[in-house]
């Protein structure tokens, strides 16, 4: 590292390495790249390869890990389906209890205002006037006057006993509300129990009934391979059998005893039965080793006149090969003089045109000098 680096604060220091990774790595592509030996067609195959491992690699990855996603989405979505389901189940028995409730315990008519509202109220009401002493009776009704008042105490007997009634009757129905709502509490809470053993229940006997299903399978698969193992030997034992029948059979048969009367056909004496022919007698093979010298003879003298063609042939071939050659020494002769001329011609060409080159760029104002082309490929990007 160079000395100044020690002296650079920890930013400095980063940037200073950074800076120095990439010069090396500049220099490592400008090697790669100016190397006509290494070089394909302006490529680098092996960052190439090395980039396309890494793609593969990394889509390897994105797919393993979208399918864990997709697999947990899938149980989350089962686990919701089923919270939904248990969730819509319970608002269902709580609404159907709370209806229930409304219609036993909270019917219009129990209420302390249905009076106001009654429909009826016309229907029930009394008389104006019962008696000379109707509580009802008012002081423009001309019926009762300031001062006869003599039911009080009865009628505050009877409001007092009345609102004690009504104190009672809220204090059942508080009662009855709460006792409800606790059975219906406890009536939820037994349901649930209920669902959450039924559950464990079939999930049990679905074990079981998958126990038992894998056990009747491998049994069958047991009775399957032994009665396949029998089969077989009872197969093996019934070749064998015939092997040894067909071994007996033929130990006394022409074919190997070699018979040659075995081998005569019906179709004359000259003919044979090629599937029983066990060979020539010796008299047939000294014929036939003649007639084998007589075709090696034959066949030497036609391999004679085929050399002595050969040669006339190689010969004649030869002689237009040279013929051949000394044309085409005469035609490079010729070749060459033509561009010997064609050289000198050329020669005087380029140096006319060196020297108006030469004048027009002293003739120029706008002149690039070396240092101007030298600029160009220096760096590997």
């Amino acid at each position: 590292m160079d000395p100044g680096a020690a002296m650079l604060l920890p930013r400095d220091q980063k940037q200073f390495l950074a800076l120095t990774q990439r010069r090396h790595a500049e220099l490592l592509r400008q090697g790669r790249i100016f190397n006509a030996r290494a070089r394909l067609i302006g490529g680098d195959p092996a960052a190439w390869d090395i980039q396309v491992r890494d793609q593969k690699i990394r889509e390897a990855t994105e797919k393993a890990r979208d399918e864990i996603f997709a697999a947990e989405m899938k149980h989350n979505d089962k686990i919701l389906c089923m919270l939904e389901n248990r969730e819509k189940t319970d608002k269902l028995n709580i609404c159907r209890a709370i209806s229930k409730f409304r219609q036993n315990c909270q019917r219009p008519e129990t209420r302390r205002e249905f009076d106001l509202s009654d429909p009826l109220a016309l229907q029930k009401e009394p008389p104006a006037r019962l008696s000379d002493h109707d509580p009802r009776n008012t002081v423009s009704g001309m019926q009762k006057f300031m001062g006869e008042d003599l039911d009080f105490q009865a009628r505050k007997k009877f409001q007092e006993e009345q609102n004690r009634e009504w104190l009672l009757q809220q204090q059942r129905e508080g009662r009855d509300a709460r006792a409800a709502r606790k059975r219906a509490e406890d009536r939820h809470t037994q349901t649930q129990l209920q669902f959450d053993a039924t559950a464990r229940l079939l999930d049990e006997q679905e074990r079981a009934t998958s126990k038992a299903i894998c056990v009747a399978v491998k049994e069958f698969n047991k009775s399957q391979v032994a009665e396949l193992a029998t089969r077989r030997a009872r197969e093996r034992q019934q070749e064998e059998e015939d092997n040894a029948a067909e071994i007996c059979h033929l130990l006394g048969w022409d074919l190997l005893t070699e018979n040659p009367l075995q081998a005569a056909s019906t179709g004359g004496p000259r003919r044979l039965l090629p599937h029983r022919w066990k060979g020539m007698s010796a008299q047939e093979r000294a014929h036939v080793r003649d007639l084998q010298q007589l075709q090696v003879q034959e066949k030497l003298r036609l391999q004679e006149e085929e050399r002595q063609r050969a040669r006339a042939w190689d010969r004649l071939r030869v002689q237009e090969a040279r013929d051949a050659q000394l044309e085409q020494r005469q035609r490079e002769r010729q070749r060459r003089e033509a561009r010997l001329a064609l050289d000198c011609s050329n020669r005087g060409l380029a140096e006319e045109q060196r020297l108006r080159e030469k004048a027009t760029k002293e003739a120029s104002t706008n002149y690039h000098s070396e240092d101007y082309f030298s600029q160009f490929n220096t760096r590997s990007r």
